[in-house]
């Protein structure tokens, strides 16, 4: 492939020492993949502010883009403009902005409401510092009112100064071919790149799923049924079906992969390899 593709890993910030030697490993292991950057999520509310910042340091302390998730709900513009100078003086340039959820028991989203108004924060406080990247749904935000109201605010994070976007993870190509044309009938240009996740264990992608509104197709959730409590024959077929549409999403000119690795290495690295990248 001629084109320069995007290609980077999710990764969760861990809670134990083991946890944190485990990514360090993983870490390792992807590095001479060279990916453009590794992401770290952020918890609800910014439950895992902490364990985020540490994590990116020690990524960019190893000399790689370390991409933080920053969430707005349960957030006030003081603790986020203070966020932002904390990144900018670890020297990170590129900053995933989320709506995020509210963690259980917290009533109210804090004063940013939707993902656009932090963009624009971001923006407002950084100019272009930041490379800011956003969500994109191709099934849709489960809680958009409809498909148009959730490509219109899908817009309203482009317009806010968004670089590009990452989408959630999904097992239909046509899902995203689809959302793509959406997008730039309304003039969208920026690059959208489809997140992919592995399918390790059917009981935690089924929970995922229902959370996220991130669809599997029935075909593949019959097939990964009937496998019960056998892990290999699941991995071994989800192993096909990811690869297999990561060819296709390529092929169809997506500008790379964004993989959510659960803090593993070795499912993203098969897929890699497959992909001939």
């Amino acid at each position: 492939m001629s084109k320069k593709l995007s290609i980077s890993f999710e990764f969760f910030p861990p809670q134990t020492a083991e946890g944190v030697e485990k990514l360090n490993a993983t870490r390792k292991q992807l590095v001479p993949l060279k990916p453009e950057f590794f992401s770290v999520t952020f918890g609800a509310g910014g439950s895992t502010r902490d364990r985020t910042l540490e994590t990116v340091q020690q990524i960019q302390a190893d000399g790689y883009a370390a991409a933080p998730h920053l969430s707005c709900v349960g957030s006030t513009r003081e603790n986020i403009r203070a966020i932002l100078q904390t990144y900018k003086n670890i020297g990170i340039k590129r900053i995933v902005a989320l709506r995020g959820d509210l963690p259980s028991g917290m009533a109210t989203t804090g004063e940013f409401q939707y993902a656009n108004e932090l963009v624009s924060f971001i923006r407002s406080e950084s100019g272009d510092h930041f490379h800011i990247e956003v969500a994109a749904y191709p099934e849709f935000h489960p809680q958009a009112k409809s498909p148009r109201d959730d490509l219109l605010n899908f817009e309203r994070k482009i317009k806010a100064g968004a670089d590009s976007a990452i989408t959630q993870y999904f097992y239909n190509a046509d899902s995203y071919f689809y959302f793509v044309d959406e997008c730039h009938k309304l003039g969208i240009t920026i690059p959208i790149v489809p997140g992919i996740m592995p399918i390790g264990k059917f009981s935690q992608l089924a929970r995922f799923s229902d959370a996220c509104g991130a669809e599997i197709p029935r075909w593949i959730r019959k097939t990964l049924e009937s496998y019960g409590d056998d892990t290999a024959s699941i991995q071994a077929f989800g192993m096909d079906v990811v690869a297999k549409m990561g060819e296709r999403l390529l092929a169809g000119g997506a500008p790379g992969l964004h993989f959510y690795t659960l803090n593993q290495a070795a499912p993203s690295l098969e897929i890699w390899k497959r992909l001939g990248l």
